[in-house]
């Protein structure tokens, strides 16, 4: 079996990870281009960690400046091999007020800007999307919640817009309608790539506002965001920390295959195939175009 590396995306109001001990810094380079931001390199309770802030230090990135295959790319060059992402979010729900952490299981894509696939012309691939976070992650989510004290949902469908603009009050009030748990910009195609890589991944999706639907809340600021955001990140670095000191050190096969996912998804015959994209695919899917 392999070694477990655990990574870790930090999103709005997470730029760092303190607890980390052995600490580096490393700039990966990729053949999809710039990611936010150099690799944070550590160990917690012996785990490896690596940390890579979504918006880079500072929030310089928005949602649709970020390079998501990038970021994967870089990722995967480092080892990881489960894949958790931290990221503020809005709820539709009066259950799940601001303060809360949800543990996505399902996700709506309305992104129409980002790059989606590390695939395409010259070798393409269609991998199984149906359950799109990795079960047995998301149950060493709640337990580290658990033991923490941290109260958390299990379950949810997450529903990602372009942003940078919060939604309307009728996109909210659709969405609310269509029984979706929350709102962010982040998590797609970020869930999407992991999966091409093979990377196991979950997402604990942190509620700052109630979106503009709720009555007593119809105009969500940054101001308003940022208040929640500070003790949100308190609770992640936490969670994060009991994660990792429980976290089983030899990488365990996912039960729906999110390690394995290449393994039926590539459908361009050997013969056909792009030799500069392949060149490029050297990493997210090394394991398959070896063979």
């Amino acid at each position: 079996m392999a070694k477990a590396v655990l990574g870790i995306i930090g999103g709005s109001g997470i730029y760092d990870l303190p607890g980390l001990e052995n600490v580096r810094d490393e700039t990966i380079q990729s053949p999809w281009g710039e990611p936010s931001a150099p690799l944070r390199f550590g160990t917690i309770a012996g785990l490896p960690i690596v940390f890579l802030p979504r918006h880079d230090k500072g929030h310089r990135l928005s949602p649709s400046d970020i390079n998501y295959r990038a970021n994967i790319d870089v990722l995967k060059r480092a080892g990881v091999t489960d894949l958790v992402s931290l990221s503020a979010c809005g709820s539709f729900k009066e259950e799940l007020p601001p303060g809360t952490f949800v543990l996505v299981d399902q996700f709506v894509d309305r992104t129409h800007r980002r790059e989606s696939s590390f695939f395409g012309r010259g070798c393409v691939a269609h991998v199984s999307l149906a359950h799109p976070v990795s079960p047995r992650l998301r149950i060493h989510l709640a337990a580290a919640a658990d033991a923490e004290g941290i109260a958390v949902a299990r379950g949810g469908t997450y529903v990602c817009i372009e942003g940078p603009q919060f939604s309307t009050l009728a996109e909210s009030l659709t969405y609310k309608a269509q029984g979706y748990s929350v709102i962010g910009m982040t998590n797609m195609p970020e869930a999407k790539l992991a999966r091409e890589a093979e990377i196991c991944y979950a997402s604990v999706a942190m509620v700052t506002d109630f979106d503009c639907w709720h009555p007593d809340h119809d105009v969500v600021t940054v101001q308003d965001i940022i208040r929640v955001l500070g003790s949100n990140a308190e609770k992640a670095k936490t969670l994060v920390a009991r994660l990792a000191a429980d976290f089983p050190r030899e990488h365990e096969p996912c039960p729906i295959g999110s390690d394995r996912a290449l393994d039926t998804a590539l459908i361009t015959a050997p013969e056909a195939r792009d030799p500069v994209l392949l060149k490029k695919l050297d990493a997210v899917a090394g394991r398959v175009l070896r063979t």
